[in-house]
């Protein structure tokens, strides 16, 4: 059976015995409640991480002193001139990170969100360089530095042990996978087994994107998968040791399924089954086949239902309506 791992379009690094699941906040809308709300609504149903896309002052403000963990990205548009100019970056954390230094816990500083492939990727590894310079000249080195890239970056991800990056993104992945490694820092990767089920949904069962399969579907030598989003992390694994990225964490930085505007596949049942049993999955210490026995941090996309994103399910994968109220309970997330 050949499946293809399609996509959408600690952190210096501290173990722990489970990780705690975030969320994505994103801000692609304009009916969303202000961040002031939006905050007290993650404390009050005990999400403790966030994914922020770019560094908005007044999500940050509503974040200082919150206990909400941050992993905070740098724009796309921003990557050439954090690339090209130290000076950039310094004023960068200067002004989005260094205020909020003593009032917010960063946990990573991404910079970009799903550029490789594209005309941007050539500035990634720039990027991270000279932001990680720009936190130590701050005093901040203990923030890591990574990218968050989607599983296009694969080109070939069946059997997860053959996963490897395309040929067109290894001169721009080998530099970065060194850097990582040198520092400890994870690479942030987003996985979406609903994109690849609905791609090819003649050869993966939809029980197995969904965490639901209780047969082994992909045998790959010794290893066993029930699950599609194993399969997966486990080619991206594969794919960082082809480029000496053995040692290097995945963090999931987003993972999702929509609740409307495709059939029966993208409804509120799949959408609450998918993500229930991704963050039970993720939460306990058993890993995927390739890297047993340890928590995946992971964040899930998203917290609201955005109206500005492209039409269709784009605009379907939040947690919450506008209004706050619940698309679906996901159990972790109710105090």
């Amino acid at each position: 059976m050949r499946f293809i791992i399609c996509d959408k379009g600690s952190c210096n690094y501290f173990e722990a015995e489970a990780s705690i699941v975030g969320v994505n906040y994103g801000l692609l809308g304009n009916n969303l409640p202000p961040p002031s709300q939006v905050i007290a609504l993650m404390k009050s149903r005990g999400i403790a991480r966030v994914r922020l896309f770019a560094p908005v002052q007044d999500v940050l403000t509503a974040l200082e002193n919150s206990g909400i963990e941050v992993s905070l990205g740098t724009l796309n548009e921003d990557l050439q001139n954090l690339g090209g100019d130290l000076s950039y970056a310094m004023s960068w954390v200067k002004n989005n990170v260094l205020p909020y230094a003593d009032t917010i816990k960063f946990r990573c500083i991404s910079a970009g969100n799903e550029v490789i492939p594209s005309d941007l990727a050539i500035h990634v590894f720039l990027a991270m360089k000279n932001l990680n310079t720009a936190l130590r000249a701050s005093h901040l080195g203990e923030i890591p530095v990574s990218t968050s890239v989607s599983t296009l970056v694969l080109g070939t991800s069946y059997p997860p042990s053959q996963g490897e990056f395309s040929e067109d993104v290894k001169s721009i992945m080998q530099p970065i996978a060194e850097f990582l490694v040198q520092n400890n820092f994870p690479l942030l990767v987003n996985v979406y087994p609903y994109f690849s089920y609905i791609y090819n949904p003649q050869d993966i069962p939809l029980s197995y994107a969904l965490f639901n399969s209780s047969e082994v579907v992909v045998r790959d030598g010794k290893l066993k998968y029930k699950n599609l989003f194993d399969a997966t992390t486990d080619a991206v694994y594969s794919a960082l040791e082809k480029v000496g990225g053995r040692d290097i964490d995945v963090v999931i930085s987003e993972s999702g399924w929509p609740s409307n505007e495709n059939g029966d596949i993208a409804t509120i049942p799949n959408a609450k089954m998918y993500v229930n049993n991704l963050v039970q999955h993720v939460s306990g210490t058993t890993g995927t086949p390739k890297r047993p026995g340890k928590s995946i941090e992971t964040y899930v996309f998203a917290t609201f239902n955005e109206n500005l994103k492209p039409p269709g399910t784009e605009q379907n994968f939040g947690l919450y309506y506008p209004n706050m109220t619940e698309v679906y309970q996901v159990d972790l997330f109710t105090p």
